[in-house]
């Protein structure tokens, strides 16, 4: 990876934004919801090692989505920070031989996190002020989705010496339709879970892995049509 110095300021620049919308979102939020959070946690965990690859580029998203977008709608900040934290740990971490990468996890963990801090106050600040979930829902999902896919493009232009808008455009068009399918599961979920309750979310692990078998098929018929350009490993939404 060349142009080190840049990449490191722009990872540094990221960590310092995670670390102060994080702070000020903790500052505003401190209910606690037990068992309900230690099952987002588990199972956004272990959804995220259900991965495809992004064909043209170096990376993989996870389809652990649904679950970040439960957390942030549902639980505090921290707990949705806690299990947006742990989920990527999990998906980023190398199997051997490959060899543990401090950069990178630094830069997938503030990517991830800082678009679940940003989510998570764009849903109550929406809220709040509307008064609509729909709303705030909505909200939320696009801050997530530009959260994640923009930093990525942005790191992947100042690696590559590239402008970051066709890049950004190139994991938009692979990742949009995974956003759109996770917020139609998770609103699903939002509308039944009055009724059935929060052990609901135990039913949406076996739709996430079809969806996984589906989005693995796909992304492979467009690898054999594509030929790969090596960027940058990144891990979320086309992170």
């Amino acid at each position: 990876m060349n142009n080190t110095r840049q990449i490191k300021t722009f990872i540094g620049a990221m960590i310092l934004a995670t670390a102060s919308t994080v702070a000020y979102t903790a500052s505003v939020s401190h209910s606690q919801h037990g068992y309900f959070a230690l099952a987002v946690l588990v199972l956004a965990a272990a959804s995220s090692k259900l991965k495809v690859k992004l064909p043209g580029i170096d990376g993989n998203m996870s389809v652990n989505l649904p679950f970040l977008l439960t957390a942030v709608v549902n639980l505090s900040a921290v707990e949705a920070v806690l299990v947006t934290a742990v989920s990527t740990a999990v998906q980023c971490w190398p199997k051997k031989p490959a060899k543990f990468n401090a950069q990178q996890m630094a830069f997938n963990l503030s990517t991830t996190v800082f678009a679940s801090a940003l989510a998570w106050l764009a849903f109550h600040v929406s809220v709040s002020v509307t008064a609509s979930t729909t709303m705030g829902f909505a909200l939320a999902t696009a801050t997530l989705f530009l959260g994640q896919t923009v930093p990525v493009a942005g790191i992947i232009s100042v690696s590559e010496k590239k402008s970051a808008a066709p890049i950004w455009w190139n994991l938009a068009h692979l990742s949009f339709p995974y956003f759109v399918l996770s917020a139609g599961v998770t609103s699903m979920v939002q509308a039944m879970s009055s009724h059935l309750g929060w052990g609901l979310a135990l039913a949406v692990f076996p739709v996430m892995f079809a969806i996984h078998r589906s989005y693995r098929m796909y992304f492979g018929q467009a690898m054999d049509a594509l030929q790969p350009q090596t960027l940058v490993r990144a891990a979320g939404a086309g992170a």
